[in-house]
């Protein structure tokens, strides 16, 4: 990224999240996982550093400031590396920002064709408390734009008429095309060879679900400054419905072995009313997979692992025939084993979230829909980019807990392939935000063979 090839209007600055340490050697750059030491540094050098972490600024402001030393070989080295975010700028007008959280990767030897690039398939547009952003999965660095003059230049760069310099435009598109947005061919990457299988939002989900550069990109909406919520969820109101307790010692004994669990598991969709599974049994099922294993509401434990123990998903038995407990929709109680009313049984969503429940085969509703509903802000609110994926992973995991556990004492389960989030929100009065459904297994007495 050599700062001749931009214009002399042109702001260099530290990327956010890089800490500058100066050293007896000269500096050294730490933005975890990298970090490099620039040593045999003249002390005007230094000063360039320090005054590239206060703001942003052009090279000849930064050599004014660097007390004559040689500053444009530092900055080329630096935005080589990716330390530094680029802000393009014409006639005293920012116009857009490259700001990279991994290595830049070589210009393209080649320009673009004139102006028959097109927008990547998997490129994003979005607004944050900072403006537009253009992202990319699949890209080393995120774009700001700051002129809303070059968003009609995404589609269509050859006729848009943007009121813009031509060499503004070049230099635009050359920079979408080296920060992977734009593609020569369109029709290529729509038939690269596993790019094809991929949907946008699937590979963007992916490569924001996993770890990488990306988690230590910092940004506007890095830190969102919402509180957490407590760990222990307000109560719905209500007469609670105690449940018993299970005795887990006589459980440790009679139960069949893991193995005999593990192969004897079986998706169930076939249950017999005529023998109901039992108020007792739904809470022995609860209390086993679910509880809370101690008062201390700031550090829950439960049977199931979740990371960092944030514990977020909160079950909702949806009860149509369970022997013992009136229909409706409920709130498990981790913390004090009882079941809290949330919904009566004859409401549309209460309904709604047992029709589709149904097999599609035999079109049995099962006795209980437990759903989860999951309480975002608990793994969301600290910027952590792939809050949602560790969601679903605790739902896969608590999905295989209740599995185990209801194979161990007989009962039918079923996963479901979706959720009624909709239904959901609308029984519990929740904020779909901050705590929404994102999964639900049936649970019912399994018909006989």
């Amino acid at each position: 990224m050599p700062a001749v090839t931009y214009s002399e209007q042109t702001r260099f600055a530290l990327c956010d999240g890089v800490t500058l340490t100066a050293t007896s050697a000269g500096a050294s750059l730490h933005a975890p996982p990298r970090n490099v030491e620039l040593t045999d540094l003249a002390d005007g050098q230094v000063r360039a550093l320090s005054t590239l972490g206060q703001s942003p600024k052009t090279v000849s402001e930064i050599a004014a400031q660097a007390g004559g030393a040689d500053v444009a070989t530092l900055i080329d080295r630096l935005a080589d590396g990716g330390w530094l975010a680029v802000t393009v700028r014409d006639a005293g007008r920012d116009l857009y920002t490259i700001r990279p959280f991994a290595q830049p990767v070589p210009r393209p030897e080649h320009p673009l064709p004139s102006w028959s690039a097109t927008l990547s398939k998997f490129a994003v547009l979005h607004r944050d408390s900072g403006g537009f952003v253009l992202e990319h999965p699949r890209s080393w660095c995120t774009l700001r734009i700051h002129d809303p003059r070059l968003l009609a230049l995404l589609d269509g760069l050859g006729s848009a008429d943007a009121n813009l310099p031509i060499a503004v435009k070049t230099q635009f598109a050359e920079d979408l095309h080296w920060c992977g947005f734009l593609v020569a061919d369109g029709w290529a990457e729509e038939n690269e060879p596993g790019a094809r299988n991929w949907h946008a939002a699937d590979l963007w989900f992916h490569r924001r679900g996993v770890l990488g550069a990306r988690d230590h990109d910092g940004g506007p909406d890095a830190w969102n400054g919402s509180a957490r919520p407590p760990a222990r969820r307000p109560d719905y109101l209500g007469e609670p419905v105690r449940l018993p307790v299970p005795d887990l010692a006589a459980a440790r004994a009679s139960d069949p072995t893991l193995a005999a669990v593990m192969e004897d598991r079986v998706s169930t969709r076939d249950f017999d009313d005529a023998r109901p599974v039992t108020v007792e049994q739904l809470g022995e099922l609860l209390y086993r997979t679910a509880r809370s294993r101690g008062m201390d509401a700031e550090s829950p434990s439960r049977p199931y692992p979740s990371r960092d123990g944030a514990y977020e998903i909160e079950l909702y038995p949806v009860v149509r025939e369970i022997a013992g407990l009136a229909p409706g929709m409920y709130h498990y109680d981790s913390f004090e084993h009882v079941l809290r009313p949330v919904a009566p049984a004859d409401s549309p969503s209460v309904r709604r979230m047992l029709a589709s429940s149904a097999g599609a085969r035999t079109g049995c509703a099962p006795q209980a829909l437990i759903v989860f509903g999951a309480r975002t802000g608990l793994v969301m609110g600290n910027g952590d980019q792939a809050g949602y994926a560790t969601i679903l992973r605790h739902t896969g995991v608590l999905t295989q807990t209740l599995y185990l556990a209801g194979t161990a004492m007989g009962l039918g389960v079923c996963a479901q392939s979706f959720t009624e989030t909709a239904a959901f929100a609308t029984a519990t009065g929740n904020d779909e935000l901050a705590e929404c459904a994102v999964g639900a297994i049936a649970v019912g007495t399994p018909a006989r063979r």
